[in-house]
């Protein structure tokens, strides 16, 4: 099964993450299939990029996110609050 989860980088209790999506037979900070996004909890205000068009690819073919991920993914309002993903704004 393919997951969207955190990848933990950075210094000794100064840690950044990476949304990634991964096997999910492999461990937190081994190998991933794709970087989709990092967050950063401790620069204030906190950082959080996330490449919206690969999410809504890899949920459409099945990836499941963490819970965590998926708080995240609200927030930027990726998922709405059933956690269904939310269709992409249409450029005109």
């Amino acid at each position: 099964m393919v997951k969207i989860r955190l990848r933990r980088t950075g210094k000794t209790k100064q840690p950044s993450y990476r949304l990634v999506v991964a096997d999910s037979r492999s461990p937190r900070d081994g190998k991933f299939i794709e970087i989709i996004g990092h967050y950063n909890p401790i620069r204030i205000p906190k950082v959080l990029e996330i490449k919206a068009d690969r999410v809504r690819y890899w949920l459409g073919v099945g990836a499941q996110p963490s819970d965590t991920v998926v708080s995240l993914l609200k927030r930027q309002n990726i998922l709405d609050g059933d956690g269904k993903v939310v269709a992409a704004p249409v450029e005109a």
